[in-house]
């Protein structure tokens, strides 16, 4: 039996893949799933049994997709009006934000990792780079830096 050409499949069934879509997913995301349906359809496409139901197999494609991406815009963080102050750092204070800015990138970003979100070294280690044992070294050298160029009097 002759393959059909995969344009032919996109051409025929890409208006029910996007219908399923819109049904389960906001429009915006609809289109995003009905793309990574057929990318995935694609590249199984020519394993895929000469005699199987193609419309059957892209809607499950697209089905799984949709929850994909369903369960990543649940993830996603969500906007809001306003950041609020946690009181963890003096944003009133431009000496501090100054010797801040003064560190060097690497440090500034593994205190702002460690100290503001709480992460373990190992996890700022895969986010800057390098190892937890270097991320902990640049940390200790900002706090050094810090020490010394941001005297705070008691």
């Amino acid at each position: 039996m002759v393959r059909r050409p995969f344009e032919d499949i996109v051409t025929e069934f890409g208006p029910t893949v996007l219908r399923v879509c819109r049904a389960v997913l906001r429009p915006s995301d609809a289109e995003d799933a009905w793309s990574e349906t057929f990318l995935s359809a694609m590249k199984a496409y020519p394993e895929l049994d000469p005699h199987a139901n193609v419309e059957a197999w892209l809607v499950t494609i697209a089905h799984r997709k949709a929850i994909d991406l369903g369960r990543a815009v649940s993830r996603a963080p969500a906007p809001v009006a306003e950041v609020r102050d946690t009181g963890r750092l003096d944003h009133h204070d431009p000496d501090l934000w100054s010797a801040l800015e003064a560190l060097p990138d690497k440090q500034r970003r593994t205190l702002a990792y460690r100290y503001l979100a709480g992460l373990p070294y190992a996890d700022i280690a895969v986010l800057l780079g390098g190892s937890a044992d270097a991320a902990r070294r640049a940390a200790a050298d900002g706090i050094k830096t810090l020490r010394t160029t941001y005297p705070r009097d008691e």
